[in-house]
């Protein structure tokens, strides 16, 4: 109880919260970059959709005689790039429609767009913007290393809840102070406003980073979850294996972005869904913002951006109360040296 009472009144004196600020400040240091890629990523990613409904599809060549056959197309392919190999010809669903040839070298693959009439190639068949979102897609996700750095962002996944979990017990400065700690006091000087930056921007944005991160532990580790949620609340439609599972999340699966990939409309059947389904779906739902139409995207993408200036304000905080100091003393000792 005298513990109790001196965390609510004096936490700062508390040896144990002392460590708990050890841990909190060597992982946030320890996963920076980690935090910076992932959050950037994520962001850009609540508009994936949007992306690819804006991307173009494949147009109408204006041109004139015969159409070219898919020999003549391989051919010209092959032209054009005597390096690679061709192993598939889109000729597309309208006539004079380009023509998508994907072309094989060893493990590169290109995916480009040939004029029907000519065989003259014509560029890139997936733009620009949706290899962007492809890479960062494979990033938030793999962190471009396949199933490795699946299972390494799991894991890291478990670390920033751990680290959000930390910063919201060093966060309470007592009970004669815990308002000053939810604004920021202009007046002060720099240092004191990126301490009150740090502490109230986590304080607001607390709940949002437990749940991305303990969400995101989720996607890559679901089995214990889900045998937990199970047991408590039998699943129906998620009950699947772990392969299967991941197959129904997006996001999670990355796919060839080839243009006419984008997502069409089609009628979903009625799925009657359990509680402990509902409760899966409210994990998926959150982290990845798909409810509420773009506004809700558009605040979790600006939220999203968060954790990076947590990490920033965090790292001078460092600067400050150690690294300055230890400059200090070593430039010290390297003048008394020299004297």
């Amino acid at each position: 109880m005298a513990l109790a009472a001196q965390f609510v009144r004096r936490p700062q004196s508390l040896w144990w919260r002392k460590a708990i600020f050890q841990i909190h400040l060597w992982t946030g240091i320890a996963m920076g970059l980690y935090v910076v890629a992932i959050s950037v990523s994520g962001s850009a990613l609540f508009f994936r959709s949007k992306v690819n409904e804006a991307a173009p599809g494949r147009r109408i060549v204006t041109g004139s005689g015969p159409l070219l056959t898919k020999p003549e197309l391989i051919e010209a392919a092959r032209r054009a790039y005597p390096d690679y190999i061709s192993r598939r010809v889109d000729l597309g669903g309208a006539p004079g429609q380009e023509v998508e040839i994907t072309l094989y070298r060893g493990a590169r693959r290109k995916f480009r767009i040939f004029d029907p009439y000519t065989g003259r190639d014509l560029g890139e068949a997936v733009p620009y913007s949706l290899q962007v979102m492809s890479v960062l897609l494979d990033l938030h996700v793999n962190l471009l290393a396949g199933p490795s750095g699946r299972f390494v962002n799991g894991l890291c996944g478990i670390l920033l809840t751990l680290l959000s979990v930390t910063g919201a017990v060093i966060w309470w400065p007592g009970i004669a102070n815990w308002r000053r700690s939810l604004t920021i006091n202009l007046r002060a000087n720099w240092k004191r406003i990126n301490w009150d930056l740090h502490s109230a921007v986590g304080f607001w944005t607390f709940a949002f980073f437990f749940m991305w991160s303990f969400t995101g532990a989720y996607l890559v580790f679901p089995e214990p979850f889900d045998n937990l949620i199970d047991h408590f609340a039998p699943l129906q439609y998620y009950r699947l294996s772990a392969q299967d599972f991941h197959s129904l999340v997006p996001f999670v699966r990355v796919a060839d972005t080839a243009p006419d990939a984008r997502p069409k409309k089609r009628k979903r059947p009625t799925i009657h869904y359990s509680t402990g389904d509902q409760i899966i779906r409210t994990f998926l739902g959150l982290h990845f913002g798909n409810f509420g139409g773009l506004g809700t995207r558009i605040a979790w993408a600006a939220i999203g951006l968060s954790p990076p200036f947590l990490f920033i304000t965090g790292a001078v905080m460092w600067w400050n109360r150690v690294l300055s100091r230890e400059a200090r003393r070593l430039r010290r000792r390297t003048q008394a040296a020299a004297i």
